[in-house]
């Protein structure tokens, strides 16, 4: 006996335990490491780098100064285990980037460079092993500008990157620093997708309890970052470009009303840079669908518009989304034009990939089926 379906809308049945969907999807935000690298600290002879212990068959631990970060499983070095979970989940395509630990902005710039190589190389070679199901995003050495242009452009012309994923500051600067204007540039020549990820949030004294960097650190990061690209002036000096965020944007929308409302009675300390209210930069931003709550995924699309928000779980971690696009698929308030753009073709223009959709989607004909309830 079939499943009995959740809801429908326009002739499309959502199931329960449905692998399958008549929709391409796409994942903008999933993670990825190599399963081994070097001992950098061995190497380089200092500074806070993550190593994995391999404890177990199929687990390990990411230590960081001797103590333990985040364990995790072989989903997320083991290609054939992403696959396979991407399969059950009815997840076509992948876009791969980094764990934001990774992204070692504090180090020297050329041994950060070196780290970036190693996981850019990596994540280059699964694309190439299979096009058809993984996209890349490459990580870059941030605190030394020059030198992230020169991985960007390697990433992009050289490794078939689409874009890159950043952190929400680099070090002690936000993302409106002039040092990045020279990135800024080049991401726009490039047409360069870029995501920004919350990441080296506050954990000390008050933060300390109930996971509260994950849940609320993270979330007011992300919108900082937005404040910072709005406010700075960086979305007006560069009207090309593309810049996606995580965690549906944060906090952002949900503090919107407060910020504009800041910009017009202190315009003395927010409006150094701009002159436009926050409200006029919507249209610039981009963000994942990873809210876990119709309502939160209903207020991203009705502010930021149906063409700007895009499928993204954090595979494989545990504050992602388990079955990717079930939140969007059961929403009987989007219709079956609007869950295409959500689940990939919004994606599909962002990344710049649109004219690649055919490649994706004749591989994964078979799981365009039609669900119908008894």
């Amino acid at each position: 006996m079939a499943p009995t379906p959740i809801r429908q809308n326009g002739g499309v049945t959502s199931l329960s335990n449905n692998t399958h969907s008549k929709f391409l999807k796409i994942d903008m935000h999933t993670h990825i490491l190599p399963k081994q690298w070097p001992d950098l600290k061995k190497k380089f002879g200092y500074g806070e780098w993550i190593q994995l212990d391999h404890f177990e068959p199929g687990k390990a631990r990411m230590v960081l100064n001797g103590k333990n970060f985040r364990e995790i499983k072989c989903n997320c070095w083991s290609v054939e285990d992403r696959k396979r979970e991407c399969d059950k989940t009815g997840v076509d395509i992948q876009v791969l980037s980094t764990v934001p630990v990774m992204f070692s902005y504090s180090a020297k710039p050329q041994h950060t460079l070196e780290l970036a190589r190693c996981l850019n190389d990596h994540i280059a070679q699964v694309c190439k092993d299979d096009p058809k199901r993984f996209v890349g995003l490459c990580t870059l050495p941030m605190q030394s500008p020059e030198l992230a242009v020169q991985e960007l452009r390697r990433c992009i012309n050289e490794l078939g990157f689409v874009g890159a994923q950043i952190g929400s500051h680099i070090n002690d600067w936000n993302l409106d620093a002039p040092e990045l204007d020279q990135f800024w540039k080049a991401c726009e020549q490039l047409d360069a997708a870029i995501f920004v990820h919350p990441w080296d949030m506050e954990n000390k004294g008050r933060m300390e309890k109930y996971w509260f960097p994950w849940l609320v650190g993270m979330p007011c990061e992300t919108t900082i970052s937005i404040c910072s690209l709005i406010m700075g002036g960086v979305f007006e000096r560069y009207p090309k470009l593309k810049v996606s965020f995580a965690h549906g944007g944060g906090s952002f929308l949900g503090t919107l009303g407060r910020i504009a409302h800041g910009f017009n009675v202190r315009p003395d300390i927010c409006a150094l840079k701009i002159k436009k209210n926050p409200m006029e930069y919507l249209d610039r931003i981009y963000v994942d669908s990873l809210v876990h709550d119709e309502d939160t995924l209903h207020l991203l699309i009705k502010k930021l518009g149906i063409n700007k928000v895009m499928l993204g779980s954090d595979y494989p971690f545990p504050l992602g989304e388990h079955h990717p696009g079930k939140l969007i698929e059961e929403c009987d308030w989007l219709t079956n034009e609007d869950k295409e753009k959500v689940l990939s073709g919004n994606a599909l223009k962002f990344l710049g990939i649109e004219h690649k959709r055919d490649m994706f989607t004749k591989e994964n004909k078979e799981k365009n089926v039609q669900y119908k309830d008894n």
